[in-house]
């Protein structure tokens, strides 16, 4: 099904899968994919499936506008592939596809490079080291994946071509790598990093 990659300077942010006639994109909370930041209007832009594959991207009024292919657009029918631009953010737009997005080779096509993953690509999974779920093993098989609790830690840990890497999303917490607080760049993860999220230990592991 059709999907959307938000990035912010290349971190992936969210990702949504179009499943719905319509889904709305602002700053306010009632829109169905939500950007907390002044460039966004309240209600920026929807995103209009017709069929199975078809999308068409409409802006609504927006301040800032809506931009594809470096063009601002009151409606344009997107093409895969293609980038739609608000202010900092970058949108990505894949078409239908045989592959689920819970898939390794779906997952790659969000590399900057747009190149298809490599064979033999390693595959990443955390590990719960410490608490009630200890032992737990939890595969990163998504372009991007989400771990923590709301409100308090939360990381996106991002497959790119070059690797895996996490940055701190939302919470008051910062989490920390290795015993080092998380900055507000993105970190490349290592086999065997431990990551700690307001006191859930992960071990990072790679394997082929």
């Amino acid at each position: 099904m059709p999907q959307l990659i938000a990035s912010v300077e290349g971190v992936e942010i969210k990702h949504v899968y179009l499943t719905r006639d319509r889904t709305t994109l602002g700053r306010k909370p009632d829109n169905d994919i939500v950007l907390d930041n002044l460039v966004v209007s309240g209600h920026h832009c929807v995103f209009e499936l017709h069929g199975l594959a078809d999308v068409f991207l409409e802006d609504l009024g927006s301040t800032n506008g809506t931009f594809v292919n470096n063009k601002r657009v009151k409606r344009h029918q997107l093409q895969d592939g293609e980038v739609v631009a608000i202010g900092n953010f970058r949108i990505q737009f894949l078409s239908a596809s045989a592959e689920s997005g819970f898939h390794e080779t779906a997952a790659m096509k969000l590399d900057p490079s747009g190149q298809p993953a490599q064979t033999g690509a390693l595959h990443a999974s955390f590990q719960v080291l410490n608490g009630s779920s200890t032992g737990l093993e939890v595969p990163v098989v998504k372009a991007v994946t989400t771990f923590g609790k709301p409100g308090v830690a939360v990381v996106a840990v991002s497959h790119r071509r070059t690797g895996y890497f996490v940055a701190h999303l939302d919470g008051a917490t910062r989490p920390t790598l290795n015993g080092d607080p998380l900055g507000d760049d993105p970190l490349m993860l290592s086999n065997h990093d431990v990551l700690d999220l307001a006191g859930t230990k992960m071990l990072f592991m790679l394997r082929e």
